[in-house]
């Protein structure tokens, strides 16, 4: 590997001495830097590159910052076929999988091949009204359908492979991905899946009934949710990042996008591990 696209929240305060790091390191094992925004300010000596060819021209990218920026890093591929690691320059971090100290560390192993991956589902989805279509918008996390311009309710029908499973009366709808299972579905009492697992999890929030519980199908399922009955515009959320309005009447349909999401990590990296560190997990006491 010789060319490492690399990407940062600058507005972290220790976003520019660690992309001094990052260009010392780089300089040590021979590795070309390329940038295709802001990030270009605190590395002058890397190649920029337009945002249209930048995956062309990497091999792999380095995101510097939170899941944030991970998620922003995701959109900088589109779509494109190139791994991505993660350097946690803030506090939680799931995606971002290597430690600040261990930026030199990462970027060895990155040189050197020496790095595991972790290949995650994306969702793809695409917003229909009448006739038109919009997207199609990918996810790493989640597509959120709900809230809006009051806290008046809505109904929304699922179904499954043009199979009818029934209304959610409720504040809204989370399809998460397995990657996004710890975030906004977890606060909605949803499971945590396994990050590789093949499926989707579809959990109603706030649901005005007790039989309603969180759902999980195939990743190879075509989901579709209608917006059945509203009063109001509701927000339709990709990641958290991306934000659009749908009416009553439109139609979302989800499914899995062609090209996942290549994630790398250092070897000795353990989901699980991560959990306990972040989430606190623990088994019974003994």
């Amino acid at each position: 590997m010789k060319t490492v696209g690399v990407t940062a929240n600058c507005e972290k305060p220790d976003a520019a001495a660690a992309l001094r790091r990052t260009a010392a390191a780089a300089r040590r094992l021979g590795l070309t830097l390329a940038t295709c925004d802001h990030t270009a300010k605190y590395l002058p000596r890397a190649a920029q590159v337009r945002p249209a060819i930048f995956p062309r021209r990497i091999e792999a990218l380095l995101a510097l910052g939170g899941d944030g920026t991970m998620l922003r890093a995701m959109r900088l591929l589109n779509g494109a076929d190139v791994p991505l690691l993660g350097v946690n320059l803030g506090s939680l971090g799931f995606l971002t999988s290597v430690a600040e100290e261990q930026l030199e560390a990462a970027m060895e192993a990155l040189a050197e091949g020496q790095v595991r991956e972790s290949r995650r589902t994306v969702a793809e989805a695409r917003v229909h009204r009448g006739a038109r279509a919009y997207g199609p918008y990918r996810a790493l996390n989640d597509v959120v359908i709900g809230w809006g311009e009051s806290s008046r309710v809505v109904t929304l029908r699922l179904r499954i492979d043009d199979q009818e499973v029934g209304q959610y009366v409720c504040d809204g709808l989370i399809v998460s991905t397995p990657t996004g299972s710890t975030g906004h579905s977890l606060s909605g009492g949803g499971p945590i899946v396994a990050p590789e697992a093949p499926v989707f999890v579809i959990n109603p929030i706030c649901p005005h009934t007790l039989s309603h519980r969180p759902l999980v199908v195939p990743d190879s399922s075509r989901l579709e949710i209608e917006v059945e009955r509203s009063t109001k515009r509701q927000l339709f959320v990709i990641d958290g990042q991306d934000h659009h309005q749908i009416l009553q009447g439109d139609r979302v349909e989800i499914e899995r996008a062609a090209t996942p999401v290549r994630l790398l990590h250092l070897p000795d990296y353990s989901y699980f591990s991560l959990l306990r560190q972040k989430l606190h997990l623990r088994g019974s006491a003994v």
